[in-house]
Order: structure tokens, then sequence, then C-alpha cells
């Protein structure tokens, strides 16, 4: 971090000064890496004026870093840096308080108001509760005459007014008492409600009638359809149209609200999250446009209920992660570029605004984004370059730039293209393309351009590069690719995406929605999830490495039946969910150990947590699965904690079907083999 506000940018393109520019005129001057315009230093760049003595400039992190962030001056600030605000939306219909999610979430938040980010004791939260009404509260500061919160109930959905405008986003430093007491009585106010409404978008015109002087978060925690008032949504999912041609039209939104909204949210800096719990549809499709133009994010707990242990853990714990993460507020993306490149396309949860910039209400800490870049004219240096800059505030009221600075090497050779191509970030690429054609286009017009694409990548290589003498069965690529047909099948074969009558709409929004989030690692892997085979792991598997102290996996499998034995133990994790895979013919002894008792037959199918016994197999299992879990460790961030699924494979069909899904090499359903498929590629790649 740079803290001078000393900040040399080109003057012509803009470009921010960083490690591949180059210095000229006894340093007094800089050439732009990307125009190659000269620019002055500015005079301030060689002094240090906290010590009132020069420095040397070799130590400034921007000229040292491809990502760096400086403190920004005054000149970048439209207005004083917005505090961090929460807004939560509460639905109290039947199905919210009957669940269990207003009682679960009100104590979550009471547990984590600690966490919440608010070191300049400048934070505000408001609370509004939803059902065919709209409930504002409005909760005194510490220490007045009367401590207790007053619920103000406005009926009119057409045009929500403020009922009153203070007291309804209150400082949390300030209220912090008052804020508690509320928390604590919330459930009691709703408890025998039997009102079955929802009228939750009306309530997000009115949160963001309340919030958007300022900006802020709208959290929304909902376990019903909106089916009153402003955005009303219609159950639309139809069976009979499941793995149709016609299925497309239900993933596409209802009501034309869901988009506009959003936007007029993101130019109030106003970014919306959205945590859907229902057991009937929801209308995953429609909702999620709010955190997609926003920003924000679409978390799904389908059939959620408090009464589970394993799921009140699940959505606590990430909702407390949630509430604690220091997201960047008020943010705007560029891109700069090279002369000759320009960024034509960009995807993610954000809105593009103009042709370069992309507005972000709130910067997340854990979601991947996609820019396309288009070559306009051909590049005659040695290196291309590419520079985002993200100008945002921090949680804490302070306003700075980020800025990464990457440097390319050209070609002329198709072949070093190829070689040095990574198979990863091309995926990600196409996965979100997959997206956004099966939302416009439709899911067989999303599944056919992923294969195309495949298709026309092993053409170009095998015309242009291929050897005479076609061995490998006819389908070449080099080393760093091979992995990318396989990669390119589960995409085609993602819940999201595949062929299949058997897909609940919903489901299948919310597996769009990770498409298209997920940072890398955690796409690759819900793309081609991870196996391990447990039950003959190495001796050092489960266990800390001597050296780094990390857990050790066991080599993971391909993802084929073949690989399965019926007496095993196995662990399939996509990163969202796992699965604990025991086979048909295990010995009691192995059961024995892992989940203490001898007799598979009563242990308990579907969601479920390790029991903790005092032997070296269980630990060691528990530890894999806990190693497995960690996102930290693939170097992103995330707050989903993946449920634990036990599956036996003489037990419960529909869990069993399940798992296999993950297995992508395999033919299920109404997707192709790994082999089926290499076998069409090579048809369609030789003639």
């Amino acid at each position: 971090v740079q803290y001078d506000q000393v900040i040399a940018r080109c003057r012509r393109c803009r470009t921010y000064i960083n490690p591949f520019a180059s210095f000229l005129d006894h340093s007094h001057r800089w050439r732009c890496n990307m125009c190659n315009l000269t620019n002055d230093v500015p005079q301030a760049f060689d002094w240090d004026a906290a010590k009132q003595q020069s420095v040397d400039r070799w130590q400034r992190p921007e000229l040292n870093y491809a990502v760096s962030e400086f403190v920004a001056p005054q000149e970048y600030m439209v207005r004083a840096p917005q505090p961090l605000i929460y807004l939560f939306l509460f639905d109290v219909s039947f199905a919210g308080v009957t669940s269990g999610l207003l009682a679960t979430a009100a104590r979550c938040i009471l547990e984590s108001l600690d966490r919440i980010p608010n070191a300049d004791r400048r934070t505000r939260l408001g609370f509004m509760a939803v059902d065919s009404s709209l409930h504002y509260f409005s909760i005194p500061r510490d220490g007045s005459e009367n401590n207790d919160p007053r619920m103000l109930v406005v009926s009119d959905l057409d045009e929500p007014f403020l009922p009153t405008p203070e007291d309804l986003l209150v400082n949390l430093t300030e209220c912090r008492a008052n804020i508690e007491n509320f928390l604590t009585k919330l459930q009691s106010m709703f408890a025998n409600t039997q009102n079955g409404s929802s009228a939750m978008g009306s309530a997000l015109r009115a949160g963001h009638k309340l919030i958007s002087h300022v900006g802020g978060k709208m959290t929304v925690l909902s376990a019903s359809l909106p089916n009153v008032g402003y955005g009303k949504l219609d159950p639309r999912e139809d069976k009979k149209l499941l793995g149709t041609s016609k299925e497309s039209s239900l993933l596409q939104t209802q009501n034309s609200f869901y988009k506009s909204f959003a936007v007029e949210c993101s130019k109030t800096q106003v970014s919306i999250d959205m945590f859907l719990f229902s057991a009937q549809y929801q209308d995953v499709a429609s909702l999620s446009n709010l955190p997609r133009y926003t920003g924000g994010q679409t978390y799904f707990y389908p059939a959620w209920n408090a009464a589970r242990t394993e799921d009140a853990m699940k959505f606590a714990t990430e909702f407390s992660d949630y509430l604690s993460a220091e997201i960047g507020l008020e943010a705007v993306l560029r891109v700069r570029t090279t002369t000759g490149l320009r960024p034509s396309a960009f995807y993610g949860n954000f809105f593009n605004r103009s042709s370069d910039l992309c507005a972000f209400p709130a910067m997340p800490r854990d979601q991947a984004y996609v820019v396309e870049i288009a070559i306009d004219e051909s590049v005659t240096k040695a290196f291309a370059c590419l520079q985002v800059g993200v100008l945002h505030t921090t949680c804490n009221g302070e306003r700075r730039i980020r800025v990464m600075t990457l440097s390319i090497p050209t070609t002329q050779n198709l072949a070093e293209v190829y070689a040095s191509a990574d198979q990863q970030a091309i995926t990600a690429y196409f996965s979100h393309k997959a997206v956004e054609r099966a939302l416009s286009s439709g899911l067989d017009a999303a599944r056919d351009a992923v294969q195309a694409k495949m298709v026309e990548l092993l053409q170009t290589y095998k015309k242009e590069l291929g050897g005479g003498n076609m061995g490998g069965g006819g389908l070449q690529f080099p080393a760093n690719m091979r992995a990318m047909p396989m990669l390119f099948l589960g995409l085609m074969k993602n819940l999201g995406l595949r062929k299949s009558a058997q897909i609940p709409t919903d489901l299948r929004s919310a597996a769009l929605c990770m498409l298209s989030t997920l940072p890398l690692p955690l796409l690759m892997q819900y793309i081609y999830p991870r196996m391990y085979s447990l039950h003959d792991m190495p001796d050092d598997a489960g266990l800390p490495h001597p050296e780094t102290g990390a857990i050790v996996m066991p080599s993971p499998l391909n993802l084929t039946s073949a690989n399965i034995v019926s007496f095993g133990l196995y662990l399939i994790d996509d990163g969202q969910t796992q699965f604990l895979w025991l086979g048909r013919d295990a010995v009691p002894a192995l059961v024995a150990d892992v989940f203490g008792t001898e007799d598979k037959n009563q242990l308990k199918q579907g969601k479920t947590s390790l029991p903790v016994i005092d032997n070296d197999m269980n630990e060691r299992v528990r530890a894999v699965v806990e190693k497995s879990r960690d996102h930290k460790g693939k170097g992103c961030g995330s707050i989903v904690v993946p449920p634990l699924y036990l599956i036996r494979e003489d037990g419960e069909p529909s869990l069993r079907l399940w798992a296999q899904t993950l297995l992508v090499e395999d033919r299920a359903d109404q997707g192709v083999s790994g082999a089926q498929f290499l076998g069409m590629l090579r048809e369609k790649v030789l003639s």
C-alpha cells in the first residue's frame, strides 16, 4: 500500500505507473507501457513529506509489485466515503417463522455484532420485516427514556412511505444495547403468525428509499415467493417443461421489476444479497437478478429447516462469516490495455455502466470476474499489457485504488500460444459465456456452443500444428491442455447446464449463479469435483505434513465408477456439497472405525456429520473431510460450508443417483461418458 497520495498516471490513457513502465531523461520522465506517451514524473515522487527527506523511488510499492493499492487523495471522491450500512429484510410470513429462519437469523446477527466491521464507529444497521405489510423498527439510542424498539406497520404496498425518518437506520456503537434488546424480542413479535403473504418487492423498494441517500447493503432473508405488491411472482414451475426446449423460459426473469430495480439500486450504491430458503418454488431465476446487477450474491438453501441441526449450523456459520467480511463499498472498475487491444465484454455480478466502466455498489471478497479483450489492430510490441484499476471505499471509510497490472509476451507462433494457454482460465471464460448463452438462447444452445468450441480448438491444433502420424487415437493437444475436454464435459454435465427432465428450476438457476461467480479454484472443483479413496489412504494421508503442518490429502481419482470398489469408502466433493460413499460390501471393522457402529444398515443416510471417535482411522477421515472444505487453503475466499451426505451404495436410490451425477466421466441420464465424448470429438475433428 502506498500512503503518500502521490499517484503518477499517464496523462493520455490514465494508466497508473507500474513495474512495466520505463524511465527516461535522467529519470525525470516516464514512458507509459500502454500508449507509449512520455509523462513527467510528479515532483513529490522521490520525496517523503512525513519525514521531510528524499527517498529512493525504487522502494515505492507501485514500481515493485504487480498488485498494489494507493490511498486516494481528495480528487478521487465525489462525496465523503460512505459508512458500512446493513439493512436486513426479514421474511416474517408463515414459512419464514415456522422454518425457524427468523429466530436463527436474529440470533446469528445478535451473536455476530462484534464481528461486523466497525473500526471507524460509523457502521449503521436497519431492520425491516415483511409479510403482507411492511414492518419498520425504530430503535432508540442507548440510555434514552424508553429503550424499547417500536414497530411501525405500513400496509400501503404501492407507494410505501417512511413512517419516520430517524431511528430506522441506527449507529451500531451508539445503539448497541438496544439493538441487542430488539434482536432478542424479534422472534416473539411474529411467533403465532398465520400470514402466508410476502410483499418482498414492495419491501425492497421501501428499503431502497431508506438507505439510497447513502448507499449500503440490503440483506434479504426469505423463505417464500414474493406473492403480493410490487414485483409479484407466480409459481410458474411446470414439471412438463423440464428437459424440453421450453425449459429455458423458466430460467428467465418473470417480472421486469427485478432488473430495472437492480439497475436503480446500482446508481445509488445499494447492493443486494439474497438468502433464499424455500421448500416450495421460489423463482431463484427472477430474484437472482438483484444481486447480479448490484455486486451481490445469491445464497440458496433449498428446503432449509432450523430443526435439522446440520441446516441450522451451516446457515449460522455462513451468515456470521458473511457479516464479518471486510467488503469494499461504492467501487468502480476500469480495464486499460495496450494500444490495439480493448475490453469488449464483461462477465460477473455488477452493472456495466459504460463501455469500460463496471459499477459495484459493494465489492465482495469471494467472486470472480471475466473480461474479454478484443484485438482491434495487430500488436507489434514484444509485450501486451493489461491493467485493472478498482477505486473503492474500505469498510473503515478510507478511499483506495487497487491496481493490478499484467504484462504478457506476444508471439507470431501458434504453437507458443497453445503451449502457454491456461486450461482453467479458458474453462472459466466459457463457463461465464455458457451461462449468458443459457439465459439468452436456452440450454441446448449453451451446451452446443461449449462443445463446438472444444472441436474448434482441437481442429485448429490438428490442422496447424498436428504431426503426420495420428498417434493417440487421433486427438492431439499439448500437455498443458490435456484436461480441457474433461473440464468442458464437466461443464456441459453440470447441474446448471446438463440435459435432464429431473432438475427443479430453482436448483438450476442457483447453479447458474455459481457458474458465473465462483472463484477459479472453486469453479474448477464445481465443474470437475474431487474424489478421494479413504479406505486405502497412504499412511501419511489425513495427518499433518511434517514440514508445512497442512493435512496431507490422498491423491484425487478420476471421476468414473470404475475407480469405486464395492468394499470402499470414498469422499466426493464439489466444493458445495460433500458425499461420503460407503460401498455395499464395506467390512464391519471399517464401518465401526469411522462411524462407531459395525452395522452399516443402522447408519443415518443423507445429511449427517461424522462422529468423533478416539481411533486413528476416524481422526484421519475427519481431517481429510475437513481439509477438503478448506477454501483458504485453495487460495480463495468463500463463506460456504459444504454439507456432508452419507450415501450407502445399497441404500436410498435417490441419494445414490444424486452422488453419481458428480461422476463426470460416467454415462448418466442423458449425458455421454468421458470415452464417448472423446470419441465424438475425434469423429468431428477428423471429418
